[in-house]
C-alpha cells in the first residue's frame, strides 16, 4: 500500500502573538512547517499534502522549495474537517499518514515504526506518557490494554483527566476507511468542531485493531503554541544536537551555549567555546579550535584552523592551518589556502588568499586574488568599485605590501614587489620593484588652529 502524508497547518496560533502564522515561526533556523514536511520526503510518500488556512498564501510562499500539494481549509472547524478537505486529493489505495505542522520533531524512525506495525484491519495511533497530560486528549484502553477511544480534554471526566496517555494527534489509517468515517462525524462536543479522534471509537466498533505506538520522550511529539513552548523545544532540540557532537569528538566549552540551524559534519579533537552559532552546512576538520560568539555559515572549515572569538565568516573554504580573528569577517566567496592568516577587524570578500598570505590588521580585500606568502600591512584596502562595477587586484607570490595603502582596481602587483607605507596606486606594479606614492607634504609655519567666538 502506497503512502500518502496529509499536514494540518491551518490553525491561527492566537497563543503565539503574532501576525506570522505559526506554522512559520521557526525552529532550529527553518519554520516549523518545514521540519515536518521534511520528514515526510525523507518517508518516499507519494504524495505529501499540507492544508492551510489563516495565512494560507504566506505559508505557501515561505516552503515554494518543497514537493507540496496544497489545500485550503477555509473554515477551521476542527481535525477531522481540515483531513476531509484533502480526500479528493488521495488516492483511495493508499494509507495516509496524518501529521500537525506544528510539531516538528517527531523522528522519522518512530513513524516508520508506527506505519510497520498496520495491515489493512488495522489503523495506527502515536501516544505519548505525559508527566502532566493537561491540554491532551486521553487514551482510554480497556481491561486487556487495548486502545477503544481518545476523549479530548474538555469532554473527559475527572476520572480520565487522571490518565496519563496522551493523544499525540498523529494517525495513520487507511484512505478507504477516512471515506467512510468522516463524514460520520459530529460536532456535538465542547469545542463544536469535528475531531478526527473520533474515528478510534468507529474503528473499535467495526472491530479493527487500534495498534498504538507509545513515545516515551515527549519533546518528539510537542506541539508549539505559545513562544515559550516554542523557546523550550528550542533549547532541548539543541542539546541534543550538541550530544551527537560531543559523541563525534567535539568538546564544547557549554553545550547550552551552542547554536546548531543547519547540518554540521565535524572530525575530531575539535574545541567550540561559548555562544557559537553554525548555520546551514558546515565541515569541520581535526583538531580546530572555535572561540567564543563566532558565527559559521555554510563553510568548509579544514584541520588545524584556528578561529578567534567574534569572528564571522560566511560561504567560504578554509584550508588547513589558517588563522582567524578576532574581529573578522569572511563574506562569500573568500577562499583562504593553507597557512593563511586572517588578523583582527580584517574584512575579506569574494577574494582568494593564497598559501601562508597574510592580511593581519583593520584591512578591506574584496574582489582580490593574492599569491603566496604575501604581506598585506595594516590599514590596506583594494578599492573594487567605482560605484557602477565591480574591479579586481591581483596581487602576485612574495609581495609586501605597506601600512595604510589603497589599491585602485583594476590593478596587478608583480612578484616580490614592495609598496611604501601610505600609497594610493591605480597603475600596475612591475615584479621586485619598489613603488612609493605619497604626495608631497605641505608645512604651513605659524598655523593657528580656529577658535569659537
Amino acid at each position: 500500500m502506497s503512502l500518502e502524508v496529509v499536514v494540518l497547518a491551518a490553525g491561527q496560533g492566537t497563543r503565539m502573538k503574532s501576525d506570522l502564522p505559526k506554522v512559520l515561526h521557526q525552529l532550529a533556523g527553518k519554520p516549523l512547517l518545514s521540519h515536518v514536511v521534511e520528514t515526510a520526503v525523507m518517508m518516499d510518500a507519494e504524495a505529501i499534502h499540507v492544508v492551510v488556512g489563516h495565512g494560507g498564501e504566506q505559508v505557501e510562499a515561505s516552503l515554494q522549495q518543497h514537493p507540496v500539494n496544497w489545500i485550503t481549509q477555509e473554515q477551521q472547524l476542527g481535525t477531522g474537517h481540515a483531513v476531509a478537505q484533502a480526500l479528493p486529493a488521495i488516492d483511495t489505495k493508499s494509507m495516509v499518514l496524518i501529521l500537525y505542522g506544528d510539531v516538528p520533531l517527531t523522528p522519522i524512525t518512530t513513524l516508520n515504526r508506527l506505519l510497520e506495525k498496520l495491515d489493512s484491519n488495522s489503523i495506527g495511533l502515536l501516544t505519548v506518557q505525559l508527566r502532566d497530560p493537561a491540554g491532551y486528549g486521553r487514551i482510554l484502553r480497556d481491561e486487556q490494554g487495548l486502545v477503544q477511544a481518545i476523549v479530548e480534554e474538555k469532554d473527559a471526566t475527572t476520572e480520565q483527566r487522571a490518565f496519563k496517555e496522551g493523544n499525540t494527534g498523529i494517525i495513520a489509517v487507511s484512505c478507504e476507511k477516512l471515506k467512510d468515517w468522516l463524514p460520520k462525524l459530529s460536532s456535538n462536543n465542547a469545542q463544536g468542531e469535528y475531531y478526527l479522534t473520533d474515528i478510534v471509537a468507529m474503528a473499535v466498533s467495526e472491530g479493527m485493531r487500534v495498534e498504538a505506538e507509545v513515545v516515551t520522550i515527549e519533546q518528539e511529539v510537542q506541539g508549539v503554541n505559545s513562544r515559550r513552548q516554542l523557546a523550550e523545544l528550542e533549547r532541548w532540540h539543541q542539546l541534543k544536537q550538541a550530544e551527537k557532537l560531543m559523541d563525534q569528538g567535539v568538546t564544547l566549552a557549554d553545550p547550552a551555549r551552542l547554536d546548531i540551524r543547519g547540518e554540521v559534519t565535524v572530525a575530531q579533537d575539535i574545541f567550540i567555546d561559548a555562544n557559537v552559532l553554525l548555520e546551514g552546512k558546515v565541515s569541520i576538520g581535526n583538531r580546530v579550535k572555535i572561540g567564543p560568539n563566532v558565527v559559521i555559515k555554510n563553510a568548509q572549515i579544514g584541520s588545524g584552523v584556528t578561529i578567534h572569538a567574534n569572528t564571522v565568516i560566511e560561504d567560504a573554504q578554509i584550508e588547513d592551518n589558517c588563522d582567524i580573528g578576532p574581529f573578522a569577517r569572511l563574506r562569500p566567496q573568500t577562499h583562504l589556502a593553507q597557512g593563511a592568516k586572517i588578523g583582527n577587524f580584517v574584512e575579506i570578500k569574494k577574494s582568494y588568499i593564497g598559501v601562508g598570505s597574510k592580511v593581519n590588521h583593520l584591512s578591506y580585500v574584496g574582489d582580490a586574488e593574492i599569491g603566496k606568502q604575501v604581506n598585506v600591512g595594516a590599514g590596506t584596502i583594494t578599492c573594487n568599485y567605482d560605484g557602477a562595477n565591480k574591479f579586481k587586484t591581483k596581487i602576485q607570490d612574495g609581495v609586501f605590501v605597506g601600512s595604510n595603502t589603497a589599491l585602485v582596481a583594476p590593478i596587478t602587483v608583480g612578484e616580490n614587489a614592495t609598496i611604501g607605507a601610505g600609497s594610493t596606486l591605480s597603475k600596475d606594479v612591475a615584479a621586485d620593484t619598489l613603488v612609493v606614492a605619497r604626495g608631497k607634504p605641505k608645512v604651513v609655519e605659524g598655523w593657528q588652529r580656529p577658535k569659537k567666538k
